[in-house]
């Protein structure tokens, strides 16, 4: 008879657990090979040969029959007196009917079988009610999305017609607005041809009045020409006059010099003054340009064999003071040289010695720097500077402080405030 899955697997389980506990005598020879396995792991690898020696081994199927009943003797019993109780698991009264194999024993196999149905049956209702349920849900789900995407397209249609009701509105003010324009457009061309007439009327009158003045201009000139030729015989005198005077002058100069008997040199006063001071230079980056009229200091130095004197952290920290000293130092220095080279004067610029530093580099050529001693400031180096210098020669002083300025203007030189210096400096 074949016994449903449930029964044949409760009957190879009851088997494999059995086997073990067995006489090895009493082994079925088939079984030998799995006796020493575990009991799960005999029902799993020799689940087939165990149901066959239950069919066919008659002493192996009692040996079950009797653990089983030991295990389950209420069930055993309920089955030898052919009963079925209310509570008792059917898979499991076949099984136990199927090794006692009393008389009708098949009918418990047939009972299990149906209530196997019917469990089947009932398992099979209740997943098709959870599907019946998680469809209804999805269904109410989709009617509900369905509403809300129809309530949400009502609101942009709605939102739609509004804006297209905005977008008419607007439409009908850009319409005017244009029309608008367009008749102040024709206004306009209507007064720009009214002024192309006038302009064409005054255009004429203007170059009437164009060659009248040209008439006249060219008579004016006519009689500029005239007083021109009629003053040139008097210019003539006068300048035979003046170089008359040139020559004498130029005449007693060189007797002069014959009768003084004074070699030429290439020493300036200014050079005493620097014999005993410490002189340097530095290279510099570009002059920062500062805002003054340059044009006093620039007709001071057109003056002959001019000398410039610097006061150098005077006009420094007038132009660059957020600059570390030696900046300020290297830029005036090789400005000072390019204004030099220029206008061909005598540059000299002084510094306060107390910021002397360590080593002096080569000063460039045309510029004489210095550095005033320990306990002299780089004023009193100026004031020196100009007292050296011969009386009757040009010396410009470059300085703001009011003090040196009245110094030394009592000497007869011509004190130029920072600022112009600065200025002169940009353009070069």
């Amino acid at each position: 008879m074949t016994l449903p899955e449930p029964v044949r697997q409760r009957v190879v389980a009851m088997a494999a657990d059995t086997l073990g506990r067995m006489p090895p005598d009493e082994v079925p020879a088939v079984l030998r090979a799995v006796a020493r396995f575990t009991p799960a792991k005999r029902a799993r690898l020799a689940g087939a040969s165990l149901a066959a020696a239950l069919e066919t081994e008659l002493l192996f199927r009692l040996r079950v029959a009797e653990a089983a009943e030991q295990a389950q003797p209420a069930a055993t019993e309920a089955v030898r007196q052919a009963q079925a109780p209310a509570a008792a698991n059917p898979v499991e009264l076949a099984a136990l009917a199927y090794l006692l194999r009393p008389e009708g024993w098949p009918a418990y196999v047939a009972r299990a079988e149906l209530a196997l149905a019917e469990q089947a049956e009932r398992s099979r209702s209740a997943e098709r009610d959870e599907v019946v349920a998680k469809l209804q849900t999805q269904l109410d789900e989709a009617r509900l999305a369905l509403h809300d995407g129809a309530e949400r397209a009502a609101a942009a249609v709605a939102a739609a017609r509004s804006e297209a009701d905005a977008l008419r509105k607007q439409v009908r003010q850009l319409t005017g607005q244009m029309r608008a324009a367009e008749r102040a457009a024709a206004a306009v061309e209507h007064g720009l041809a009214e002024e192309r007439r006038r302009g064409s009327t005054a255009d004429s009158a203007a170059q009437a009045e164009i060659r009248r003045l040209r008439q006249r201009l060219a008579e004016t000139e006519d009689a500029v020409e005239a007083a021109r030729r009629a003053s040139r015989g008097t210019r003539n005198a006068d300048d035979a006059r003046l170089w008359l005077l040139l020559e004498t002058v130029s005449g007693a100069v060189q007797g002069l010099r014959r009768e003084l008997a004074v070699p030429p040199t290439d020493e300036r006063p200014g050079d005493a003054v620097a014999a005993g001071l410490v002189t340097a230079a530095a290279s510099a980056d570009l002059i920062t340009p500062r805002g003054d009229d340059p044009g006093l200091l620039d007709r001071l130095l057109e003056l002959p064999k001019v000398h410039l004197i610097v006061d150098g952290y005077n006009v420094t920290k007038t132009g660059w003071a957020d600059q570390p000293l030696a900046i300020q130092r290297s830029r005036l220095t090789r400005a000072l040289a390019v204004l030099a080279a220029r206008t061909g004067a005598e540059v000299t610029c002084v510094y306060d010695g107390s910021d002397r530093p360590p080593v002096a580099p080569k000063a460039p050529r045309g510029v004489r720097v210095l550095f005033s001693e320990p306990g002299e400031s780089a004023d009193d180096v100026v004031r020196r500077l100009v007292v050296a210098e011969p009386e009757g020669r040009p010396v410009v002083v470059v300085s703001s402080d009011k003090e040196v300025a009245n110094g030394i203007r009592r000497s007869g030189a011509y004190p130029v405030p920072s600022v112009a210096l600065l200025a002169r400096l940009e353009r070069s």
